[in-house]
């Protein structure tokens, strides 16, 4: 049961966005630049990083839902999904993702655990600044979500067909808000 009186039927990070839709158009923009936008990592890569915050920081709805569009972008891949959130030391990915998670993990618990040596850790298994750059942002910003989800008391279902379709949807749309990809698609016409 939400802990303020957010608009019924909507689960997670939709509630706190329908009760503050002014606060929902940045942060959805930020979410689409940061997961969905061309950079150099994978969706797949970004969505894992994703997965692995929120998972440690134990929000159901964000590590279900992000899961989910992880798995769609490594096609299919939810075993690897999972192997990554219990223990991404020994699951079957890159060392450089292995690094970089190693970072998104300090950074997830206070960003001043983050070293020179986690860094340079990075770059030696190839990670450049904007993949070392963009690991830390998508991390803090999934504490920020994680926290927005998990402090309002939202209404997170245990389905999971429910996030398989959110996932598929994401990974295929990715986080802009609805009219602005029809705005978007009407500009470009």
């Amino acid at each position: 049961m939400p802990f303020i009186d957010l608009p019924p039927g909507l689960a997670g990070i939709a509630a706190g966005f329908a009760f503050r839709p002014e606060i929902a158009r940045p942060m959805q923009e930020l979410a689409h630049v940061l997961m969905y936008s061309p950079g150099p990592l994978s969706s797949g890569e970004r969505e894992l990083i994703a997965t692995f915050v929120s998972a440690r920081n134990r929000c159901y709805y964000c590590e279900q839902s992000h899961g989910a569009t992880a798995a769609c972008h490594l096609g299919g891949n939810a075993s690897l999904v999972e192997a990554v959130k219990q223990d991404f030391q020994s699951a079957a990915i890159s060392p450089k993702l292995r690094a970089l998670l190693t970072i998104a993990g300090k950074v997830q618990e206070d960003g001043k655990k983050v070293t020179h040596e986690d860094v340079e850790c990075a770059r030696n298994f190839g990670a450049t600044d904007r993949e070392i750059h963009d690991t830390v942002l998508i991390a803090a910003a999934f504490c920020m979500y994680n926290r927005y989800v998990d402090g309002l008391g939202t209404w997170q279902p245990i389905d999971p067909a429910f996030y398989a379709e959110m996932g598929h949807y994401d990974a295929t749309n990715g986080y802009l808000p609805i009219d602005s990809e029809c705005n978007a698609n009407s500009a470009q016409n």
